[in-house]
């Protein structure tokens, strides 16, 4: 058998570069992971990740009611068509503001293009009479157990209409407060619409 030979020592200079260099990767890899979990748990998002609605916890569940159409019928949720709703609660009283509102959301509609298809735009009540509509429009009867799901609806009408985004399930997930931006609503739409 031969005899290995010695082992030529590493300059004490190379060994301590090699050192540093692993404890620096060590420091890259954890750190990272230490600063990733902090954002995280902080809550805090990218800004393009935001949504510009307010998030409803916990969110309102339609999935039980039946909604009946203004022209007879029921309206169907249908979760396997992956239809999205923005769905319109206005107060009885509510006349010019929501004429511009039903304005707003029409446009908003117009501009999904090849997506307008998955969204159903579902007005509780009678539209004022100025209000604009097209064919993804769906009137629906003011009901009890609709604007029970619908947290912050302004019954009494002084508030303006807030609007709603259903997802295709049935449930309540995002509020815009009366006034709101009809921009952001389309943002978060156009978001949520690739989503499959």
């Amino acid at each position: 058998m031969n005899d290995p030979s010695p082992a030529t020592p590493i300059p004490v200079r190379q060994r301590n570069r090699n050192r540093a260099l692993l404890v620096l990767i060590v420091v890259v890899f954890f750190g990272s992971a230490l600063v990733a979990g902090a954002l995280r748990f902080s809550g805090w998002q990218p800004r393009g990740m935001k949504n510009h609605g307010e998030l409803l916890e916990p969110k309102g569940d339609l999935r039980g009611v039946a909604p009946r159409l203004a022209d007879g019928g029921e309206y169907a949720w249908t979760p396997v068509e992956r239809t999205w709703r923005i769905l319109v609660a206005p107060p009885a009283s509510c006349t010019d503001a929501c004429v511009a509102l039903a304005h707003d959301i029409d446009m908003v509609g117009r501009l999904f293009g090849h997506h307008a298809d998955h969204v159903h735009i579902l007005w509780v009540g009678t539209p004022p009479e100025d209000a604009l509509r097209n064919r993804v429009w769906h009137v629906l009867e003011p009901s009890p157990a609709i604007t029970s799901q619908l947290p912050g609806v302004d019954a009494g009408g002084t508030g303006g209409a807030p609007v709603y985004v259903v997802d295709p399930n049935g449930f309540v997930i995002l509020r815009y407060a009366p006034g709101f931006d009809p921009g952001h609503l389309r943002t978060d739409m156009a978001r949520l619409l690739k989503l499959k």
